[in-house]
Formats: structure tokens, sequence, C-alpha cells
């Protein structure tokens, strides 16, 4: 062993001592104070505008609201926070409260059932009817393994109408429209659509789940369950194709596969491109930050420049204006706790407040979440409070577009998924057919099938 090496092990054996001390030591120190210490893994991404702000307004609040409960709250964001998820399933030591997805990304928090069922919580507190009834329908599992945010729509096509006018174009009615832009607008330096796809679950969630609706109808799950349609048939291939197409004519750029999430916001929003693809939940990302005033589409550029909309028309689509959607994200409680504790009591008492009237309207007013809780009022609040024209603007967009078509990762098990994924990236580099691509989907999903 070398000596940087032997510095290594040491080094890593000494912080693993000292935050084992430092863990007891707040536990103690929570104990000698009469408090209740939860564990909170938290989803957030703090260079997103207000994130800093829903740390004063959120978590600094209910402390300062109760303080005979101390978080020790852990903050992270996209493949991390994943990948620490998973770590704590393992390990069986899940978090006492956590960010969790009610099918897709936290599988494993469901079928291994980490997390207890929230619907006796509701039923005792008699809060079953101040929530939108899809968001708290069984889970992936069979229970209410998370209470959600709200219903997200996984694909939104934001348009720079500015820059669509400024080239003499309106905006699109179809898909064939959108791609005969793409020529003269290259020919002025702008790109058709940005979209950041180096991470792989963005071009399914966020594109290729919509289309999939759109080709394979409003019941493809089922009737794939159910052993009528197979991955390798017109519906799916004529999915891929799509996606295909898109990448070879332009509209959407091949580099994009090296694009990190959320980075092309600012450069759609400065005019170098025409239209944007992200899930219902970035239109926070354009808004204005409440801490810095700035915001990347001011609220004027909103209302006169912008739109928020669904990929038109597509050639051999069986139905029209659908989008992808998914019950949203939420919070879980740690099956870890007791039940009848002092923690238990304290775990339910944060989830409630989170998904309470005073955060859902918080969220609300930033864009970050359309609320589940019932209890607000939402045109109430969009009025009253003046809020920014893309947050009214999203109300009309859920009305627009329907019906809402399942999105992959929210129905199909990570075997099978993950080899959509990246099969996806494998059309966008050229490596793969459409056809290749099915292929291998179809043998995942037999094999999943088969190991049931």
């Amino acid at each position: 062993m070398t000596g940087f090496k032997k510095i290594s092990v040491l080094a890593l054996a000494l912080l693993m001592v000292v935050t084992s001390v430092f863990a007891q030591g707040t536990k103690e120190d929570a104990s000698a104070s009469g408090q209740v210490e939860l564990t909170v893994l938290n989803y957030i991404d703090m260079s997103e505008p207000n994130s800093a702000n829903e740390i004063k307004m959120v978590w600094d609040k209910f402390e300062e609201e109760n303080p005979d409960i101390k978080l020790v709250r852990e903050d992270l964001f996209n493949e991390p926070f994943h990948q620490k998820t998973e770590a704590y399933v393992a390990s069986g030591q899940v978090p006492d409260v956590l960010y969790m997805w009610p099918s897709g990304r936290s599988t494993s928090l469901h079928t291994t059932h980490s997390v207890k069922d929230l619907m006796p919580f509701l039923e005792k507190d008699g809060l079953v009817d101040d929530y939108n009834p899809a968001t708290i329908a069984p889970q992936f599992a069979g229970y209410l393994a998370e209470l959600p945010n709200g219903v997200t729509t996984t694909h939104m096509l934001y348009v720079n109408a500015k820059v669509l006018r400024e080239n003499g174009f309106d905006i699109p009615k179809s898909y064939d429209e959108m791609k005969a832009m793409v020529k003269p607008l290259k020919a002025k330096g702008i790109d058709l659509i940005a979209m950041d796809n180096m991470d792989a679950w963005v071009m399914q969630s966020c594109l290729f789940s919509m289309v999939v609706g759109r080709y394979g109808g409003v019941d493809w799950y089922d009737q794939l369950v159910a052993g009528k349609i197979d991955f390798t048939d017109d519906w799916f291939v004529k999915s891929l194709e799509l996606i295909d197409d898109m990448y070879s004519s332009g509209m959407i750029n091949r580099n994009s596969l090296s694009s990190p999430y959320g980075s092309s916001r600012g450069s759609f929003a400065s005019g170098k491109a025409a239209f944007y693809i992200d899930g219902d939940w970035s239109t926070a990302s354009f808004q204005t930050d409440i801490t810095t005033g700035k915001a990347l589409i001011s609220p004027e550029s909103q209302q006169n420049d912008f739109e928020l909309m669904v990929i038109p028309n597509l050639p051999g689509e069986v139905i029209k204006n659908s989008n992808s959607g998914v019950v949203g994200t939420g919070w879980g409680m740690s099956a870890n706790i007791p039940a009848g504790s002092a923690k238990e009591a304290a775990a339910w008492r944060l989830i409630k407040y989170l998904q309470g009237v005073y955060v859902q309207t918080y969220r609300l007013t930033t864009g970050a979440s359309f609320p589940s809780n019932l209890n607000v009022d939402v045109e109430k609040v969009v009025e009253e409070k003046n809020l920014e024209p893309f947050i009214a603007k999203r109300a009309a967009y859920y009305t627009a577009y329907t019906p809402i078509t399942p999105v992959i990762d929210g129905v199909l098990h990570s075997d099978v998924y993950n080899v959509i994924n990246t099969g996806l990236q494998e059309i966008g580099l050229g490596d793969k057919t459409p056809a290749q691509v099915a292929s291998e989907v179809q043998k995942a999903w037999d094999s999943w099938k088969k190991n049931q």
C-alpha cells in the first residue's frame, strides 16, 4: 500500500468516526433539550431561482414554529440525490422524512416497503378530502408511499414567440411546420429546439413519453400488460422513428447529448433557440428570484413574448394534443420509525406542513408546483398576489392539453425503462436504429415479465 493510499484510508476512517460522533452528539443534544430529531433528505437545486428563499420560507419557518422538533436536513439534486437514496435503501437506514417519486426513480423505496403507508395518517386526521383524489391513489407498490405535491405533466414546449415573429413565423400548428423552420433559423445562428439530453431520463420523460402516448393511445400500458401489443409493433417503432427524425433533421441538435440538465435555459431565454423542451416544473426556473430580483425571463416578456404548449399534430398520431403526466413527487416517512412514537408524530407533522396550505401556496407563487391540496384557491392566489404570467399560463396549459397518457418511467420497471433511456441516447448518437432499440426493449420487457 502506498503512503498516499494509507493516508486516504486513515482519513476516511477518521471522517467516519467524526461523523458518527457528531451524529451521536446531535441526538444527545436534541434529547437533552426535549426535542425530537428528524433526519430529512430534501431534493433541491440551490442554483435555481428562489431556492435560498425556500430554505428560509419553508424549512426555517417550520423549525421556528415547532421548537420541539430538530431537523437534520440533507439537500441534494439530480443524480447525487438518487444515488444517495439507493445507498440509504441498501443500508436499511432511510431518513425519517424524504422526498420521493410515486414510482420510477423511487421504485426501490416502494418495493422494499422502506416507507410507511400514509393513508392511515390522512384518515386519522380527517384530511383525505383535502387532496385531489388522483394524488392520493395507491402508488407503485399498492399503497400511498408519498403524499404528492400535485399532478405533473412531463412535457412542456416553451415557445419564444418573439424569435418566431422576428423571423416571419407564426406559432406552429403541426410538427411539420416546426420542422420547416430548421434551415431558415439555422442560417441566422438560431437553434430550433433547445433541450438538455446528457441525463438519460430527460428525453424519455420530457418528450418521448408524450410521443408514445400520441402513437400508442391513452391505454398503451394496459394493452401492453394484457399482451395485446408489443414494443416491436408500429406504435412504439414510430415513436422512436420520430425521435430519430428530430435528431437527423436538426430539430434537436445531437450535441444536446452532452448538455447537462437545465443548462440551455439561459440561451433559450436570450433568443438563441425558438423552442425549449422540459417538464412543467421548469417554469419556476425562468421566473423572478425573490432574493435577487432577477429573472431569466422578465414578467413583461413572459406575457408578451413566450407561450407554453405541447408539440402539435405529429404525423400519423392516433390522438391529438395529449400530454404525458404522472402523480407528482412528494414526501414519504421511513418505515423504521416506531409506530405510535413521538418521532412518528413529529414526522407526520412535518409532512402535513410540507403538503399543507401554507407551503403549497408558497410553492405556487414561485411556480415550483401546482397544489394537490384542494384548500389552496389557485385563482384567488394568482389574482391577489399578482403572480407572474407563467403561472397563469401554466394553469391554462393544463386545461388545454388533454388527455394525459402514462410517463414511461412512471409505469415500467427500471429494468425496462433504463433500456429505453439508453436506446434513445443511442438513436441520438446515430449508433442504433429505431428497430434495433425496439427489439432490445421488447427483450427487456419479456425478461422482466418472466422473472415476476
